[in-house]
Parts: C-alpha cells; structure tokens; sequence
C-alpha cells in the first residue's frame, strides 16, 4: 500500500478478505473489521448474509467507520516513513471511547471489543482520563468478575484477560481516584485479577501484576486486602519473578513483593512456603544491580522469620549467593542488606553447619575485610564486628584473622 510492503504488517491491520493492508476500515455487526470495498463487494455483488471471518448469519448490514485502526494503520505507515503520525482529534477519541464502552456489555464478542477499547486508551494519558470519568474501569471490573460465576467459560476468562490488560494501562492515585481503589480492591476483583495472574498468558499476568503493584503503591490499605490471597498467588508471583524474557513483568513482580512482605507477617510466611527463598538464592548470582538489591532485601524479610531462616541456611547455596555480593556491587545497599542476612543467621540460627559454610564461603572474610573499610563507625562495620565477636573463637585459627583483627574484636589469645 502507497509502496509500503505489506508482508510485515500487523496481522489486525489486514483486511479478512483480501489480506491487504486497510484503507477505509469499518466494522460490521459482528464486530470484525474489513476493507470497505471488500465488504460491500461480499454483501451487494455476491449478495452474501454471512460474516465472511465467523460465517455468522447477519441481519444488520450496517457498517461502522473505524477510526481507531484507521489511524493505527496511519501511525505505522508514518513510522515505516519515518514522518511522525499526525495526532488524533481530542473529541474523536473520546466520542469513540464511549462508544466501545457503551457497546461491550451487549456484544458476544468482548474480546475483540476490548482490545479495540485498549488500543483508544493507548493513544495518551487525555484518553485515560476520559476512561476513567466516562465510568471504563467500572466496565472493566464488571467482566472481569464474570470469571467467578458458576457457569464461566473459556470466552469469560479469555474476556477476563483482556480487561486486565487494559486496565495495567490506566494511572491511579490515592489523592484522585479513592472509589476506583475501592472498587479493584474488592474480594471479587482481587479474585479475578489473582485468576489471571496464576492462569493467564504472558501479557495477562503482566497486566495483573503491574495493577497490583499500582494498587500497593497508591493505597496502603491494599495490604490487608491481598492478605487473603492463598500460596498459588505468591508462587505465581514467583514464577514472574524468573522470567528472563518480560523483564517489565519481572521487575514489577519483585517491587509488589517487597511491598507486600514489608507489611506483612502472615505474607512472609505464604511466601516461604511457596518456595521463596530458593528461587531468589537461584537467581541472585546473574541478576543485575537493581534486581540484586531487591532480591536480597526480600532474603532479609524472610530471614527475619524462623521458617526463613531455616530455608535459607539448609540452601546450599543461600551463604555463597549473598557472600558473593558483599563488597562486589557497586552500590553499598547490597553489602548492608548482605551483612544484616548474616547477622539474622548467624545470631539466630548458627549451626556448625552455617558457620563453616560462612567461613568456607568468603562471607567471614569479607566481613574481616568491612571492618577495614572509611574511618571511624558505622552500623554495617558494626554488624560485622559482633557477628565476628559472637564466633570468632570458631573462626579465629584462620589466616583472615589475624592478630590486630583478634586484638580489635577482643579475641587475644
């Protein structure tokens, strides 16, 4: 089209038809779209009465301009061009939002109405608010709880799906949108969206988890609220967290996380029993300096319950994974999170097992080595010189301690 090939087009911007790119698209009462000649040629030369994509009996013929996927096409065309896209008209887009709204509940075809109503929200934070006045995330919650109904199917979960994508779309804050809050943090929203997220495909658990995570940062109440999500939640949670390919989703699952065990007790412990602390060990040594941090402040967490810490010293490689970041990431957060692991271990569950692997690690090392670090105090250098006092006499025939350390920590012989 317009010298374009058309071979490496969205698949949405073909018309069923002919399979070429779109000029004039419109959208017929089955909720399809196809090239408007193609489609007149089907209905008043071929005097067809199906949908030529469902072959589905139609008894309205009327056809809809689709403005959205016109400019869609148009962007990407530009994009091809390297020309910017002209931007839509304010009033086009939200006449065309409130109709996609107001056309959902009576459709049969909900998914491909939302992904149309997702690609209008997407086109800028104007739209968004519109969205959000014209009543949208009150239609979104509306199908997505659908999903809990007796008599669910595949369509509603798949229309469930869709939802929540769109919904990972649209901002919150507490100061603006306290009903909206209100409504997602329902029981039966936060079932729904909790669904997705353990049963969903990739862009699905990605929007669930990254509306989760907007929730806990706009509203602290939202903590008490995912109390009652069961251990599924957090091994889905977990799941994300490993994913090497979204790395956004990734990044979003490890920031909910630390909300939700920073406030709570009872979610630590669904956490460690989801396998918590063996997919963090696992991922810590190739992980980057942000993910590193974050990581290793959800070890600490946990290590700050019993059942943590027994997890984590009967990993055989919990020690050397957090040892090997001390000293070694560039920032000193991974070092201060790294010695406050060793010190819950080492205070409250030193075994001879645990000691000798901090020593055979480098951990008791590098904890020799911090109390040469700047001048004078601090609470790191602190921590390290009492785990040292509290087992230098396990540790003190080792070269790392030599005589000024023993002198230093009081251990003379």
């Amino acid at each position: 089209m317009d010298g374009i090939p058309s071979m490496d087009c969205p698949q949405d911007f073909r018309c069923p038809i002919s399979m070429e790119v779109m000029k004039d698209p419109v959208t017929i009462s089955t909720g399809v779209t196809y090239e408007r000649k193609n489609i007149e040629r089907w209905f008043r030369t071929y005097k067809k009465t199906t949908c030529p994509a469902t072959m589905q009996c139609i008894e309205l013929f009327d056809m809809t301009p689709n403005h959205t996927l016109q400019r869609l096409i148009a962007a990407w065309q530009s994009r091809r061009r390297g020309s910017p896209p002209p931007p839509p008209p304010a009033s086009a887009k939200r006449d065309e939002l409130a109709a996609a709204l107001g056309a959902i509940d009576s459709t049969p075809f909900k998914v491909s109405c939302l992904r149309r109503l997702r690609s209008i929200v997407e086109l800028g934070d104007e739209v968004k608010e519109d969205f959000k006045r014209l009543g949208g995330v009150e239609v979104l919650v509306r199908i997505m709880e659908q999903v809990l109904g007796e008599n669910s199917d595949f369509a509603a979960f798949r229309a469930c799906e869709e939802a929540v994508a769109v919904l990972r779309h649209i901002p919150m804050s507490d100061d603006d949108d306290e009903q909206i809050l209100q409504l997602l943090m329902s029981s039966n929203c936060m079932n729904s969206m909790a669904i997705v997220l353990q049963r969903g495909g990739a862009e699905a658990r990605f929007g669930a988890v990254a509306t989760f995570e907007k929730l806990a940062r706009a509203d602290y109440q939202w903590n008490y609220a995912a109390q009652d999500q069961g251990v599924g939640f957090f091994k889905s949670l977990l799941e994300i967290v490993s994913d090497e390919i979204c790395s956004k989703a990734s990044s979003c699952a490890l920031k909910l996380l630390v909300q939700m065990l920073e406030a709570s007790k009872k979610s630590r412990l669904k956490a460690i029993e989801a396998g918590a602390i063996c997919t963090l060990v696992e991922l810590l040594p190739e992980s980057s300096r942000s993910k590193c941090e974050r990581i290793m402040q959800l070890i600490k967490l946990l290590c700050e319950l019993a059942e943590g810490r027994l997890a984590f010293a009967e990993h055989g490689l919990g020690i050397a994974a957090v040892s090997k970041k001390m000293l070694n990431v560039s920032s000193g957060c991974a070092t201060k999170i790294g010695v406050k692991i060793m010190m819950l271990v080492a205070s409250f569950h030193a075994t001879e097992k645990v000691l000798e692997e901090m020593l055979m690690c480098g951990a008791v090392k590098k904890l020799v080595a911090l109390l040469h670090v700047g001048a004078g105090q601090s609470t790191t250098k602190e921590r390290a010189a009492k785990i040292l006092k509290l087992h230098g006499r396990e540790w003190r025939r080792y070269p790392c301690f030599t005589s000024d350390v023993k002198d230093y920590l009081g251990l003379g012989e």
